[in-house]
């Protein structure tokens, strides 16, 4: 009966596996953090309607989900790609990111980056719609009370960048300027090029036309394309303010050879792109065909388990009525033998304890100790060895620092024997056994806890 059961029960977890594995073939088997990995890998390819449709997708899955971190960045990232068409549309999103984190906050470090792109992507609605500024001044601001609460160098000086470019944006160039050299002297080393960009900019407002080409000059973007010809360019425009043409014409032919270089690196970069995905494609429909082969696979494996199963069913039942019977037997000689070592137990008890009765029934006038001499020690402790896989040999090694004495304690307390019957062999009063098994515990077996007792600590070794 126990048999069949066992069967019953394998052949239907097999089926269940099976048509569990023919449903999750038709599911999506995407999750959130996937998509938002491709969606940036998309997008840092140019592709960026791909990296709108993946990102959009991150979102939705992180939501079902319940991974709010992934979801706020997703919407993060997207409303950076909607900024550069429809700055608008890149508020909402930035608003709706703010929401999620603020539902479910984690690293205020996020927080404060989702407060400074909303005040960035406010500042734009504002520029190109001709509206206040009051909602993109009260983002930011509050971004940086939060950056300087954190006492956070680089955010400070993010922030600091973004309230100068919003105040830019509102013709407040004299406060844009402020804010503008208060971001330059908290800018680490891979913040400085776009903190001076912006630096640049407001002295050219302000009309400090050689302090901001100085400021050009200090920017060293290196293999940053974009930033190397925006600084050409601005050098280019302040030459001409100068007057100096061929100075003008050098910067303008750098700007475009940068432009140029920022083009091909672009199309190489959008290449990369497109041979990973096909790779990707490649690889996804190898995976599908190896899983049609799997699941043809399992259903062929389940009709021969099936077969197989009836035609094992008498083999496995005799099998198991082997086992039991030898399990039996097994069990039968384990207890002998305990009864064996139980009984030599008790042997051992009843040698040393009728020397116990001999001395109390001489009275008070008797020496009351017992005298056990080293054979007899050497004799109990053998044959406890004997019994007990070799207790007392495993201690001695394993504690090297054990007395003759304390080991012969161990044994009585391994006998069983009671505090009175020990002190009748040593001579000594129930108190001072007391003492002895304490001083044994702490100091030879390191235990200090007062509810654990000595013979729960030698059970355990």
């Amino acid at each position: 009966m126990k048999t069949s059961h066992y069967l019953f029960v394998s052949l239907l977890m097999l089926s269940l596996a099976a048509c569990r594995r023919d449903r999750a073939a038709n599911e999506d088997w995407r999750d959130a953090h996937f998509c938002f990995e491709q969606g940036l890998a998309a997008l840092d390819s140019d592709s960026v309607r791909t990296g709108e449709l993946l990102l959009n997708e991150a979102v939705r899955l992180a939501h079902k989900e319940k991974d709010w971190h992934t979801m706020y960045l997703a919407q993060q990232r997207l409303a950076e790609s909607l900024a550069w068409g429809n700055s608008r549309a890149a508020l909402e999103m930035a608003k709706q990111a703010l929401t999620t984190y603020e539902q479910h906050p984690d690293d205020e470090r996020n927080h404060i980056m989702l407060l400074d792109y909303a005040g960035t992507y406010a500042s734009q609605v504002a520029f190109h719609e001709n509206n206040d500024f009051t909602e993109a001044f009260a983002y930011t601001q509050r971004a940086y009370e939060l950056a300087d609460s954190l006492g956070d160098a680089e955010l400070l000086c993010e922030t600091l960048t973004s309230l100068a470019n919003i105040h830019w944006g509102a013709d407040d160039f004299p406060a844009a300027l402020r804010y503008a050299r208060a971001a330059e002297r908290l800018a680490p080393e891979h913040l400085l090029s776009a903190t001076l960009q912006v630096l640049a900019r407001c002295l050219v407002s302000c009309d400090s036309l050689a302090a901001a080409e100085a400021v050009y000059h200090r920017m060293q973007p290196g293999d940053d394309l974009q930033a190397a010809y925006i600084v050409q360019s601005n050098l280019a425009k302040l030459a001409l303010h100068r007057h100096d043409i061929e100075e003008a014409e050098e910067a303008i032919d750098e700007a475009f050879s940068y432009a140029e270089e920022l083009y091909y690196k672009a199309l190489q970069q959008k290449d990369d792109y497109y041979q990973t995905a096909l790779r990707q494609e490649r690889e996804n429909e190898r995976l599908r065909y190896t899983e049609l082969l799997q699941r043809l696979a399992l259903w062929g494996g389940l009709a021969m388990v099936i077969m197989a199963a009836i035609a094992a069913f008498v083999i496995v039942r005799g099998r198991m009525q082997t086992r039991e019977l030898l399990h039996r037997q097994e069990a039968a000689a384990q207890q002998e033998q305990l009864r064996q070592r139980d009984s030599m137990i008790h042997f051992l008890q009843d040698f040393i304890l009728e020397r116990c009765d001999v001395v109390q029934k001489l009275g008070e006038s008797a020496e009351r100790h017992i005298n056990i001499s080293a054979h007899e020690w050497e004799e109990v402790e053998h044959t406890l060895n004997a019994i007990d896989d070799n207790r007392f040999t495993r201690l001695r090694a394993r504690y090297t620092e054990l007395k003759e004495e304390d080991v012969r304690l161990c044994i009585l307390i391994r006998l069983g024997l009671t505090n009175r019957a020990i002190g009748n062999i040593y001579g000594i009063s129930i108190s001072a056994v007391q003492h002895r098994k304490l001083k044994l515990k702490k100091e030879v077996f390191g235990e200090n806890d007062p509810e654990t007792t000595l013979e729960q600590v030698l059970e355990k070794l």
